[in-house]
């Protein structure tokens, strides 16, 4: 049935992945999601799993690391914060374009550059629109509660292995570190070499009398093999966008205008639902779980029956894009969004959508 506990976000992440069975983290310190390393050294999960727990030398390594891991069938995952993911960009191309699963996790933080350490949401277009060279997608997972980064763990390593391609849990630096009650799912074993064998019969698992070597790459210098890859991969990725949906509505069925806001923005804005509903406002939430696929003909049948949509982000404005997109022309979009690891309050959510959208 599960255990309960008081954990972080990130200690969650950390835990989830020792109990679903993963054969091994490989990652590198940095602030705000740190703990996921620290957690798991200090549980020592080799010494009861067998799960492999290794602090690289950089994130380029700890990425190719997880393309060795994944190479074999096993199940490997690395976590990380904003400047860390932009060096591990080439190696999740290199990921996607030899089809290999395994989970990332990005706790974000403010930027460009090194930024701050605080939470912030600017990394939505290099998650969503590809921060690495060519044409590649993930499965990217927005998780809104220490719940949600616990049970993502299990969830993306299935949506990874389900098409053979990286799955992104992108969280931030506030829900990362808050503490909330977590319900753990029991623990299973990591899979045995005969049953990898089984499911992923690509994987490099060596040649035998019975089993012929598998080659993994990225590269064919052979122009028109190399675009009937690509084209296979557009196939997976069209397959994504209609299976792997997912969001969540909140006070929508009667809302006559409506927030739409992800992961810790999310939150912020379904108290500020509250407060809006207090005054008479007929507000609501629609809230992405999926950046990529992002819940593009739901928001836009809501989309009809309201006068007008606010996309709240700690950001300068990226899903609002995406918003903008899915709804059309003759619908009113704003955007409202705090920077620099800033967080907006309940209160200034709703002054924004008072002043750019009921009144605007």
């Amino acid at each position: 049935m599960g255990e309960l506990r008081l954990m972080k976000g990130n200690e969650a992440i950390a835990e989830a992945a020792i109990r679903a069975g993963v054969d091994g983290y490989f990652g590198y310190p940095i602030t705000p999601q740190s703990e996921v390393m620290e957690y798991l050294m200090q549980e020592r999960p080799y010494l009861t799993t067998g799960m492999v727990v290794l602090q690289a030398e950089s994130e380029t390594s700890s990425i190719n690391m997880l393309y060795g891991g994944a190479s074999c069938g096993k199940k490997v995952f690395t976590s990380s914060s904003s400047p860390g993911i932009s060096l591990m960009m080439e190696g999740i191309s290199y990921l996607a374009g030899s089809e290999l699963p395994c989970l990332i996790v990005n706790v974000v933080r403010g930027g460009p550059g090194l930024g701050t350490i605080q939470p912030s949401q600017s990394d939505y277009f290099q998650s969503t629109k590809g921060g690495g060279h060519g044409d590649y997608r993930m499965v990217v997972l927005a998780p809104a509660s220490v719940q949600e980064m616990s049970d993502f763990v299990e969830l993306g390593f299935d949506i990874a292995f389900k098409y053979r391609n990286p799955t992104l849990i992108l969280s931030d630096g506030l829900i990362g570190q808050m503490m909330e009650k977590v319900i753990l799912k029991d623990p299973k074993p990591r899979r045995t070499m005969e049953e990898i064998i089984k499911q992923c019969p690509w994987a490099t698992t060596g040649k035998t009398p019975k089993r012929e070597r598998n080659i993994i790459t990225s590269l064919d210098l052979d122009s028109s093999k190399q675009e009937k890859h690509v084209m296979k991969l557009k196939e997976k990725y069209a397959q994504m966008e209609r299976e792997e949906v997912r969001f969540e509505r909140i006070n929508c069925d009667d809302a006559e205008y409506i927030f739409v806001a992800y992961g810790s923005s999310a939150r912020i804005c379904q108290k500020a639902v509250d407060l809006g509903r207090a005054k008479g406002l007929k507000l609501g939430l629609f809230r992405p779980i999926t950046l990529f696929p992002f819940p593009t003909k739901e928001l836009k049948k809501l989309s009809d029956q309201v006068k007008g949509i606010l996309s709240v982000e700690m950001s300068l404005g990226q899903m609002v894009e995406d918003v903008r997109l899915a709804v059309g022309h003759g619908q009113k979009v704003d955007h409202y969004g705090r920077v620099g690891g800033m967080i907006h309050s309940p209160d200034q959510v709703l002054e924004a959508m008072e002043k750019q959208i009921i009144g605007g």
